[in-house]
């Protein structure tokens, strides 16, 4: 599963095809005005979703169930309280959709646009495995040879100390360990 913006990463996305997902859950939040409309320069989410959807289906050669968020009136009334315009904007903002793609980056389901709903579609993980013999990225159409990717999983520190060039770091967990230097270690 990749939430809103990483399923625009290629490299997140690749790890996913790398992985041999069969079904990718995308989720979005349901409107995303990143300027006034009326300035007509508004990110289209419902279009961007639609293509990216479509394209990790067909890249992933997987079933892609993208399960969108809805704005109902409470939460339409606090986000319009935070500012004059904001209501307008929101009013007129394209909104997400919801929908299921199939491995050749169709759409397999109906899709919930602006409304609070269950969407359904039946998906049968067998149809991944031809289009994968056929185009599969992460095999038979990459180059190893040339490409890798490598995925850190490590517990990531947010702070690692160096004491001196060429010594390994060490990492701050948050308790302080007070040391006494020799004469040897002064030197």
């Amino acid at each position: 599963m990749l939430i809103f913006g990483e399923n625009t990463n290629p490299l997140a996305r690749y790890t996913m095809i790398a992985q041999g997902e069969q079904v990718h859950i995308s989720s979005y939040p349901p409107v995303w005005p990143t300027h006034d409309p009326k300035d007509s320069r508004n990110y289209d989410l419902a279009a961007a979703i639609r293509l990216r959807a479509g394209a990790h289906s067909f890249e992933a050669k997987a079933f892609n169930i993208v399960a969108s968020g809805f704005m109902d009136q409470a939460m339409f009334q606090f986000l319009s309280d935070l500012h004059p315009d904001a209501a307008r904007i929101l009013e007129i903002s394209p909104r997400s959709v919801s929908l299921v793609t199939n491995p050749s980056g169709g759409t397999l389901s109906g899709v919930l646009s602006d409304e609070e709903g269950m969407l359904y579609a039946d998906i049968d993980i067998a149809a991944c495995v031809e289009p994968k013999q056929i185009h599969d990225i992460s095999g038979g159409y990459n180059r190893f040879d040339i490409f890798q990717l490598t995925v850190d999983r490590s517990a990531n520190r947010p702070v690692t100390f160096v004491s001196e060039p060429g010594a390994p770091p060490t990492v701050d967990n948050g308790q302080s360990e007070v040391t006494e230097k020799t004469e040897h270690d002064k030197e």
